[in-house]
């Protein structure tokens, strides 16, 4: 029956499943004194919608806030250097979030299944973006990709299904199996001059039904 909770100014580590499965738990307030965000903190907190993290937490681990399906907006500071895997997977209410220019990776399922994300804006410090780590984003109608992104991986933006258009820039040397699939309303891929890009991997616009043509690199190999 736990709604809210203060963590206390003694803390500096929030620890692994510290609030696991707190289903009641809706108001978190995280002093400044905390540093780490250990893997699965918050899991599965589906009444969690408000959480406030200070500038001094450098590191938000694996699955610290998975399927924390009521949250709805999460700022992130330009302090934290890693967020693990899955670490936002199922923040289903979640509609829009900043990721921070300190990081230089999306790790895999990160953002999957946050299906009312509907704007991401990636930072121009990404260079490589995880398997499945935008994927069953259900609702997110545009994409911006930097100049930095090397490698789009496996599954990163399938079932983006409101999806409509997706520009490649010409850092991008490979995308991986099945990365764009099941992208039913995307119609519009455009690739950046200068395309480095050399491998599309598998099905990776398989199920792009809105898609009617797509002019390919000359650089592609495979």
């Amino acid at each position: 029956s736990l709604t809210q909770i203060d963590i206390p100014s003694s803390i500096t580590t929030i620890e692994y499943y510290a609030f696991h499965g707190c289903s009641s738990l809706q108001k978190v307030t995280i002093p400044s004194t905390v540093t780490i965000i250990e893997a699965s903190a918050f899991e599965g907190c589906l009444s969690l919608f408000e959480v406030i993290i200070p500038s001094s937490v450098t590191e938000i681990k694996a699955s610290a806030f998975n399927e924390c399906s009521s949250l709805k907006n999460i700022k992130l500071t330009s302090s934290i250097k890693v967020i693990d895997e899955y670490a936002f997977s199922g923040c289903s209410s979640l509609t829009e979030i900043e990721i921070p220019s300190s990081l230089t990776e999306i790790k895999d399922y990160t953002f999957s299944g946050c299906s009312s994300l509907v704007n991401i804006k990636i930072p121009s410090s990404i260079e490589i973006i995880g398997g499945y780590g935008f994927s069953q984003c259900s609702s997110l109608e545009k994409v911006s990709l930097p100049n930095s992104v090397t490698e789009i991986k496996w599954n990163a933006f399938e079932d983006c299904s409101c999806l409509t258009k997706i520009l490649i820039p010409s850092s991008v040397t490979s995308i991986g199996i099945s990365a764009f699939s099941n992208c039913s309303s995307l119609s519009e891929v455009e690739f950046c001059d200068n395309s480095k890009l050399t491998l599309i991997g598998q099905n990776a616009f398989n199920g792009c039904s809105a898609l009617n043509q797509i002019k390919i690199p000359v650089s592609v190999e495979k």
